[in-house]
């Protein structure tokens, strides 16, 4: 494993999330349930249930490489959870263009670095810092150590996707490229309830969120929400069934084994709530999300059974309802969907970073990035015109 030494400290390639233990992970900011900022996919139980029940492997194309920053004590201070990555599947953020044209030009675009959480396009910090250390100097030698080891490795690129602000200052001084993109959240502004909710939306947009929930659940349908010690495995069994019929349709081939339900079910319970809906005795439809300290991330759906405005009902109704009980401020519900936005969503800018290592290719990312920075920015502008809320006139 290559080391990157620097004196006061001492940057280290590791095999996986093995190579750190529960405590000293829990040291790291977002990391620890007990801490403020959790974010549920860099728990330990997350990553390393995707890594035992082989979702993220050699074999995947997910290979860990994960950094371990530790001080002159042998302490550590900071992490990158990274991956050597021989395709670009499961990262929500697409460069298949850019590896199309660097191979056709005669360059080998792959493997490549990917410094996020694999198959989940949910923001959250990715140099991780001791809590009790400086944040800036860590940042900033966890990015640099990135673009070195890409240098070391002499791969084609390291990519770093749904960052925070906080970590792109440290990127774009380690002469990362700066990517933006679009998802849809729903804020939660202090509502008692779903009806509070409601009165901020337009007349004619508030009457149709009503009919709307209300057919969803026409057909005798009611909901279960399920979390902690009511996610038994044959409720995985049958969420599983779900999320394998709706992903082979969408994906081809679903990123995610049973065995890491039966993993994440066992180590991290509480942090999961999976929202089924109900029809003549069983269940024919169900979403999985997941809790952090601050908000609800919802991840994926499944149904045998197609019912109108179901999918909506749940996974974005309930999912608002969920966090005004729990006083979550924010639902993220995953990657695309300008639907969301009849629902209460709103668009919210997501950022990547890209180290190109080299210089032509480098410039012709440089030149598209901006234009489509540009596009972007203007998209979020017309949607946000478009929102179901009351205007200021009304």
């Amino acid at each position: 494993m290559p080391n990157l030494d620097r004196g006061d400290f001492t940057l280290r390639v590791c095999d996986g999330i093995g190579a750190f233990t529960q405590t000293e992970w829990s040291e790291l900011a977002g990391t620890s349930r007990d801490a403020p900022g959790y974010n549920p996919f860099l728990s330990h139980a997350f990553l390393s249930a995707l890594e035992d029940s082989g979702c993220v492997a050699r074999k995947a194309g997910w290979l860990p490489q994960f950094l371990r920053l530790e001080d002159d004590c042998g302490t550590l201070i900071g992490a990158v959870p990274c991956y050597l990555k021989s395709h670009s599947q499961g990262e929500y953020v697409f460069d298949h263009g850019w590896a199309d044209a660097f191979e056709r030009a005669g360059g080998r675009y792959y493997p490549k670095l990917q410094a996020s959480i694999p198959f989940t396009p949910a923001t959250g910090p990715r140099l991780l810092v001791r809590r009790d250390r400086d944040g800036d100097a860590v940042r900033a030698a966890l990015a640099n150590g990135l673009r070195q080891l890409t240098i070391q490795l002499g791969v084609s690129s390291a990519h770093s996707t749904f960052v925070t602000e906080t970590d792109l200052p440290a990127f774009t001084d380690a002469d990362f490229l700066h990517r933006i993109d679009q998802q849809f959240h729903f804020f939660n502004e202090g509502y008692s309830t779903y009806d509070d909710f409601l009165e901020t939306l337009a007349s004619r947009k508030r009457k149709a969120l009503k009919k709307e929930r209300r057919e969803a659940l026409a057909d005798d349908i009611s909901i279960d929400r399920l979390t902690g010690g009511q996610l038994t495995q044959e409720i995985f069994d049958t969420f599983f069934a779900f999320y394998m019929d709706t992903g082979s349709r969408k994906w081809g081939r679903p990123y995610l084994n049973r065995k890491f339900y039966t993993l994440i079910g066992e180590r991290m319970p509480d942090d999961i709530v999976l929202v089924m809906a109900r029809r003549d005795g069983r269940y024919i439809a169900g979403a999985i999300n997941f809790i952090g300290s601050d908000r609800l991330f919802g991840r994926h759906w499944g149904c045998i059974e197609d019912h109108r405005f179901l999918h909506f009902e749940v996974c974005y109704h309930q999912a608002i309802d969920f966090a005004i009980e729990r006083k979550l401020h924010v639902v993220e519900a995953g990657a695309q969907g300008e639907h969301k936005l009849a629902r209460g969503y709103l668009p919210v800018t997501t950022h990547s970073v890209h180290y190109l290592a080299h210089a032509g290719l480098r410039r012709a990312i440089d030149d598209f990035l901006q234009r489509e920075r540009e596009d972007v920015a203007l998209m979020s502008h017309v949607l946000n015109e478009h929102t179901p809320f009351k205007k200021s006139d009304q």
